[in-house]
């Protein structure tokens, strides 16, 4: 039997309000008031979100995300920093107990990063989950080498050609899973490796050679350009397919803006919150 979603594309809002709907939706879907969702949206300004457990002043250099003109919040989910660009980002946000859901972490990430895989797929790429094969790969997944998101794929995170393509979080919070990623389109590797604090130059290279190694940009494996209005019906039909969903599409309310404005900025334009840590 198909499930009928919510679909939602916001288009381009500032890094405090994407943060806020994708809170937002995932309060009113455990409150029983709006069915699953799936939501697509880009970012601007660019912007730099933060992992909510990462350490600001450890790992940001914050001078530089400021003069770049970069947006910047601390993400309700865990995960490090991405920089958020040329890229498609979605959210899904559905029930813990939903039918055939997966009670772990892991596997729920894997079912419902089917859509994104399918997604890949059907803009003609080989895409495939990347699962660790030896104990020193499960080794370095428990402990990262740098603040870097893009610098080295995650349990069933999506690769082609072995290098990490998209990237994702996850929380779960009032019996609700909120996931959500980011699928890039490009990739300004220099813009992303200025966002860091490092000990040494030597370690700054190091990071640099490792993002070149692990991630790429859909449009770096293409031989034609790829945009973001290419991706959104490929994706919305990967998610339809791979979880076997039927999506509406959904406006708020006027109301239902107004909360969403409230908490980017009560929440996510505070420094209390985006500093916390």
């Amino acid at each position: 039997m198909t499930n009928n979603w919510i679909f939602i594309n916001s288009g381009k809002q500032d890094a405090a309000y994407n943060m806020a709907l994708d809170e937002a939706l995932l309060e009113w879907h455990a409150e029983g008031l709006i069915p699953p969702v799936i939501r697509f949206y880009q970012w601007e300004p660019a912007a730099l979100s933060i992992g909510y457990f990462q350490r600001v002043e450890r790992d940001i250099h914050l001078p530089a995300v400021k003069e770049m003109g970069l947006g910047f919040v601390r993400r309700p989910t865990g995960g490090r920093a991405v920089l958020h660009e040329h890229e498609l980002t979605y959210s899904v946000i559905v029930s813990e107990d939903y039918p055939d859901m997966p009670k772990t972490v892991t596997e729920a990430y894997r079912v419902i990063s089917e859509g994104i895989l399918q997604g890949f797929r059907n803009l003609g790429l080989q895409a495939e989950f990347s699962v660790p094969k030896s104990e020193s790969q499960r080794e370095a997944l428990s402990q990262p080498k740098s603040a870097v998101c893009f610098d080295a794929p995650s349990w069933y995170e999506l690769v082609v050609e072995g290098k990490k393509v998209a990237g994702s979080a996850q929380t779960r919070q009032k019996g609700v899973i909120l996931q959500h990623g980011a699928i890039l389109i490009d990739l300004d590797e220099d813009k992303y490796l200025n966002c860091f604090s490092y000990e040494s130059e030597e370690k700054r290279q190091k990071v640099k050679e490792r993002l070149s190694q692990k991630a790429v940009s859909i449009n770096k494996i293409v031989s034609k350009t790829i945009e973001v209005d290419q991706c959104i019906p490929a994706f919305k039909n990967g998610f339809e397919s791979a979880l076997n969903i039927h999506l509406t599409s959904f406006s708020l309310t006027p109301e239902q803006q107004q909360y969403v404005e409230n908490l980017a900025d009560t929440r996510y334009r505070s420094d209390e919150w985006n500093f916390r840590k």
